[in-house]
C-alpha cells in the first residue's frame, strides 16, 4: 500500500464498480459498509457518478423501478459504460465482463488498485501496461475465490452431517456468561442486557463460515506475497497465484503416488 501511495484499510477509499450483479452488488455493499465511497457504478446501459458516494441498494431499487441506473437522483450520467473505468479512483472493480481492460484503454486507467471481480477482465497486454504504471492488480483467481471456498465448507459440512457451530456454541455462551458474571462481581458494574447479548453471543454457522473464509483468504494472500518476494522473476500477484496453485496440485499428486 505504501508503494502505491495509499494507507491500509478500505475506509475513505474511492471505488468504481462495473456491474451490479451478485459480485458487483455485494462488493459495493461490503466496501460501502467498510467506509469506502462508491463514486461510480457502471452497467450495460451506461454509468452513474457521484463523488459524494452512491448507495448500491438505492441504485438497484432505482434500476428495478425504471429499467436503468441512469438518471439516478443526484448522480451524473455517463453514456458510455466503459468510460467509467477511466475515472480517477483508488480502487477499480471490474465485476461484470471479461476483456474490459485492454491495451486501448489501459493507458487511461487512473486507479491505484484493480480488484478483478469478473473472470478475465484484464487482457495480458493491458496487464503489462498497468503494471508499468505502478497499478496493483489483485487477480481474479484470488479475488473471486470466495464462492468456491464457501462451497468447500459446505462439502465439509455435508460429510460430517453436522452444521457448523452446533457442538460448541452453547458451551461458548455459558463460558462467556461466567466471565461476565465474574467481572461484574469484581468491579461492581452491571452490564446492560444489550451489552451481555453482544458479548455472550456464541458463534453460529454464518459466523464460523465468515471466519473460515477470512482465514483462507488472508493466508492465501500472504502466500502470494511470499512467493512473489522469493522469486525475482515473478513480477505480479497473478503469476504468484498460478505458481502456488500448480505447486499445490503437484503436491496432492505426489502424496497420492501419481508421480514421484
Amino acid at each position: 500500500m505504501k508503494a502505491i501511495g495509499l494507507a491500509p484499510g478500505i475506509e475513505g477509499k474511492r471505488v468504481v464498480v462495473q456491474g451490479l450483479g451478485n459480485v458487483g452488488y455485494h462488493t459495493a455493499k461490503f466496501c460501502r459498509e467498510g467506509g469506502a465511497l462508491i463514486i461510480a457504478i457502471a452497467e450495460r446501459e451506461g454509468a452513474i457518478m457521484d463523488p459524494r458516494g452512491l448507495n448500491e441498494d438505492e441504485v438497484l431499487q432505482h434500476r428495478n423501478e425504471t429499467g436503468s441506473i441512469l438518471n439516478y437522483p443526484g448522480a451524473s450520467n455517463i453514456s458510455e459504460s466503459r468510460d467509467a473505468l477511466e475515472l480517477e479512483c483508488d480502487i477499480l472493480i471490474p465485476a461484470a465482463l471479461e476483456k474490459q481492460l485492454t491495451s486501448e484503454n489501459a493507458p487511461r486507467i487512473k486507479a491505484s488498485i484493480i480488484l478483478e471481480g469478473a473472470n478475465g477482465p484484464t487482457t495480458p497486454d493491458a496487464e503489462e501496461i498497468l503494471e508499468q504504471k505502478g497499478i496493483l492488480i489483485i487477480p481474479d483467481l484470488y479475488a473471486n475465490a470466495g464462492g468456491v471456498t464457501v462451497s468447500y465448507f459446505e462439502w465439509l459440512k455435508n460429510l460430517s452431517h453436522v452444521r457448523f457451530g452446533r457442538m460448541g456454541k452453547r458451551y461458548e455462551q455459558a463460558t462467556k456468561r461466567q466471565i461476565l458474571k465474574t467481572i461484574e462481581q469484581a468491579t461492581g458494574r452491571q452490564f446492560s442486557e444489550a451489552e451481555q447479548n453482544a458479548i455472550v453471543h456464541g458463534a453460529d454457522e454464518l459466523d464460523l463460515v465468515r471466519s473460515g473464509l477470512e482465514e483462507t483468504m488472508v493466508v492465501a494472500y500472504h502466500e502470494m506475497l511470499e512467493t512473489r518476494r522469493k522469486n525475482d522473476k515473478i513480477k505480479n500477484l497473478r503469476t504468484a497465484a498460478f505458481l502456488n496453485a500448480i505447486e499445490k496440485v503437484a503436491l496432492a499428486y505426489q502424496e497420492l503416488g501419481i508421480f514421484p
